[in-house]
């Protein structure tokens, strides 16, 4: 426990002396003594193990429990608290409870503990802080989702911990964090734009992690040339993997082969006339090449129903199919092949929309996409100018850049179904009809 007495500015004179005189006096009555105690005392709660020290004039309440061989986190800190320091002891483990009571903390320091559980929710409720110290610690499993909510943060240091993996979209909501450090970790690599989310970055250690020097990495060997940002002992940046790169100082550009997909989506028809009806069915081929050879997702997106496939689903004749919501599970027509190609079985009203092959790999993404419709249908230009505005800035990824816009790559594709023909035997011989219909082009790709 601890006391600040101390006497409010505009107080007089006279009230000060009336103050001394009634601390000299023997006798007092306790009420009065009660009621000065009230308005001149103000009292904070501390653990014995710490030392704490407020400075109203400043608004700062400042625990120090650091060298106390601590293995807990105490309890009996002042609400007002905006300090504390418990750095240089044993606590293994933060719990969601650990700083429930400590709203107002600016600055928390945890370097120098054991400290390898953190819950998930431990640092959620501290929307003020802007110091975040856990240097020296065996952290391997951090809850990055609790950054989300200090976006007053300036400062946060988890170097030398055992983190491994960082997601993309860690530091996202931190604008205005200025010192990252995150040297003497375990990091093998990093999410290409893992720092783009930070305007006020003004130095981020990074050294002295194991990096995996493949196309994975390439993207940050670019930045580090590029970025303003400082990078203390920028020599330390170094490859660990594969044996070829070992030893290799990151940010002077790596001779590595890799390559930013390509991507060309081509409409196949067969040409005849027909009256329009539905039911036909519809191919679309994706052409792409990279380093390392690309994947490739199909994406779907109709007034009514958003589809995603990843990979061939033919053998399976399963894939994924979302409702508008983007969670249930379901069948449907959308068949994808080895080779890239994909087949709308009984296309109909329903499924007029954008068709989208996105290829990626390693180095990044790029995506080709065209709008399917029936012939006769209006043109959906709502639909399609909603979709434009959600893809002004495709994906990009290191060197190469693509000047044309969206709508220099969009092309419409007007259906209209053929009908059977029969073969010289006498059968019927029905083909994968797509139409001979359209007002642009058959292709929609980036180069």
């Amino acid at each position: 426990m601890f006391i600040e007495v101390f006497f409010p500015k505009h107080r007089k004179r006279e009230d000060r002396g009336a103050w001394k005189k009634l601390n000299g006096e023997k006798a007092m009555d306790p009420f009065t003594c009660l009621l000065i105690t009230l308005l001149f005392v103000g009292v904070q709660s501390c653990p014995e193990v710490c030392r704490c020290v407020a400075k109203p004039k400043y608004e700062r309440y400042v625990a120090d429990c650091s060298y106390q061989d601590l293995q807990v986190v105490p309890q009996d800190f002042s609400s007002n608290t905006t300090t504390l320091t418990l750095s240089v002891n044993h606590i293994a483990t933060l719990g969601e409870e650990s700083f429930a009571n400590l709203a107002r903390l600016q600055g928390l320091w945890l370097s120098y503990n054991e400290i390898g559980t953190i819950a998930e929710g431990t640092f959620a409720v501290l929307v003020h802080l802007r110091a975040l110290d856990l240097s020296h610690n065996q952290i391997m499993n951090f809850p990055w989702a609790d950054l989300s909510n200090l976006t007053t943060l300036q400062l946060l240091k988890l170097s030398n911990n055992h983190l491994e993996k960082i997601p993309p979209e860690a530091f996202q909501s931190l604008k205005d964090l200025r010192s990252l450090w995150l040297s003497n970790n375990r990091l093998a690599t990093l999410s290409d734009g893992t720092f783009s989310s930070m305007p006020k970055l003004a130095q981020l250690q990074i050294n002295n992690n194991p990096f995996d020097c493949t196309c994975k990495i390439w993207w940050l060997d670019g930045w580090l040339q590029s970025t303003p940002v400082s990078i203390p002992e920028k020599k330390s940046v170094t490859c660990a993997t594969p044996e070829k790169q070992k030893g290799l100082v990151l940010g002077r550009s790596l001779k590595l082969d890799c390559a930013l997909p390509t991507v060309q989506l081509v409409y196949h028809s067969s040409l005849g006339d027909s009256k329009l009806k539905d039911g036909l069915t519809l191919q679309l081929h994706c052409n792409a090449v990279g380093k390392p050879p690309p994947k490739i997702r199909w994406k779907i997106q109709t007034v009514n129903q958003h589809v995603a496939i990843d990979g061939p689903n033919v053998e399976r004749e399963e894939h994924l199919l979302l409702d508008p919501a983007g969670s249930v599970p379901s069948r449907g027509r959308f068949l994808v092949f080895k080779n890239g190609s994909m087949a709308v079985t009984k296309f109909s009203k329903d499924s007029e929309g954008i068709y989208t092959c996105q290829a990626y790999n390693d180095v990044g993404s790029r995506e080709a996409f065209v709008h399917v419709a029936l012939a006769g249908s209006e043109k959906p230009t709502t639909f399609l100018k909603n979709h434009l505005q959600a893809n002004k800035n495709p994906n990009q990824s290191c060197d190469i850049k693509d000047d044309r816009t969206s709508e220099e790559n969009v092309k419409f594709v007007y259906l209209t179904p053929t009908v059977p023909k029969t073969d010289c035997n006498g059968g019927t011989q029905r083909q994968l009809a797509l139409g001979s219909l359209f007002l642009f082009c058959l292709l929609a790709h980036y180069s």
